[in-house]
């Protein structure tokens, strides 16, 4: 059984950053890629950022510049770190890990960012 659990989410203004953690339940080789995705109210679940087995790192467009995704083999935990965030970023984000076509989420954790 694989388990994701965020945690870093809250309320910032903008201009501001955050630091989200996924722990995972084992270890972090097993998975092709991990990343985080988010869903705004009314929108669809869209990818923020993700980083493969071998490192490479995706983002969305509108991140670029501003949010990292990094992962510690030792702790088995992915980190998105988030800078200048703006009211746009506010969603519920999720931890996402891939293998094999499965994807395993974890239950999300809310980032507010008041202008």
């Amino acid at each position: 059984q694989v388990q994701l659990v965020e945690s870093g989410g809250g309320l910032v203004e903008a201009g501001g950053s955050l630091r989200l953690s996924c722990a995972v339940s084992r270890n972090i080789l097993y998975f092709n890629a991990l990343g985080w995705y988010r869903q705004a109210p009314g929108k669809q679940r869209e990818l923020v950022a993700e980083i493969t087995s071998g490192g490479t790192t995706n983002y969305a467009d509108s991140v670029k510049g501003r949010f990292t995704i990094s992962k510690d083999y030792a702790k088995n935990t992915v980190t998105l770190q988030m800078n200048s965030l703006k009211p746009e970023d506010i969603a519920v984000y999720y931890c996402m890990g891939r293998r094999v076509g499965v994807i395993y989420w974890g239950q999300g954790t809310q980032v507010t960012v008041s202008s």
